[in-house]
């Protein structure tokens, strides 16, 4: 497995946990009138926490990337086809 793969596999890891984290523990400016900012929509947030949740995202993708490559190089799952399959005899055919 090549360092692209599992930069990869983190950078889209991180979006879907930080997509996941995004709503988690707001609170809108209607839900919290004297915390509201004047000229602002009443939908938004109040404090969004978003260097935490970046935070929190980066660790959890940390641990599904290392959880990902050691499923893919332990052979628990197999990513590749196997060599007996038909579509590596119908390549194999096709060269000779």
């Amino acid at each position: 497995m090549n360092i692209a793969t599992i930069i990869l596999v983190y950078v889209i890891a991180w979006w879907m946990v930080f997509f996941i984290a995004l709503p988690v523990g707001i609170r809108s400016q209607h839900e919290s009138p004297d915390e509201a900012v004047e000229g602002t929509e009443q939908a938004a947030p109040v404090n969004p926490n978003l260097k935490k949740k970046a935070f929190v995202t980066s660790v959890v993708a940390i641990f599904l990337t290392v959880g990902y490559y050691f499923l893919a190089t332990s052979g628990v799952i197999k990513f590749r086809t196997p060599e007996n399959s038909p579509i590596h005899s119908s390549e194999s055919s096709n060269k000779e």
